[in-house]
């Protein structure tokens, strides 16, 4: 099963980092180069497990998350994915924020496991890593600097 992985450090307190991921339906607000638009289904709240955020992204793919799980004692959440256009299978995702011991600095990780054609493998892991969740680090940081 492939992993893919990006880690990235903020000069910020890890509560303040997780206070703007934490709700699974921000991305617009902090990943915003990747999202259009998202909405949670069912009036159901940003945090609760089981909750499905359904969001576009700016070439009007729609993809569909489920929160599996959500630790504020971790910093961490974890989603599969419902509905996506990409061709994997068994894609499971966790962002973890952990605090840096040696200043007001924060760890962010990003990873996810998936199934795929063997010969994919490498081209998903890149996606998810370097596009994907390297894309949203870089646009984590101008968010929470404010731009």
């Amino acid at each position: 099963m492939p992993k893919a992985y990006a880690s990235t450090v903020i000069d910020l307190p890890a509560d303040r980092v997780w206070a703007v991921v934490r709700d699974f339906n921000a991305l617009p607000a902090w990943a915003g180069h990747m999202v259009a638009r998202s909405e949670i289904e069912e009036g159901k709240a940003a945090d609760q497990v089981g909750c499905v955020r359904n969001f576009y992204t700016h070439d009007g793919a729609q993809i569909r998350e489920r929160l599996l799980a959500l630790s504020d004692l971790e910093r961490s959440y974890t989603y599969n994915f419902e509905t996506t256009p990409f061709d994997v299978q068994n894609y499971q995702a966790t962002l973890r924020v952990t605090p840096v011991t040696d200043g007001a600095r924060s760890l962010v990780e990003w990873w996810s496991t998936f199934d795929c054609a063997p010969d994919a493998s490498a081209q998903w892991i890149d996606t998810f890593a370097n596009g994907v969740f390297g894309g949203g680090f870089t646009n984590l940081r101008k968010h929470l600097a404010g731009g």
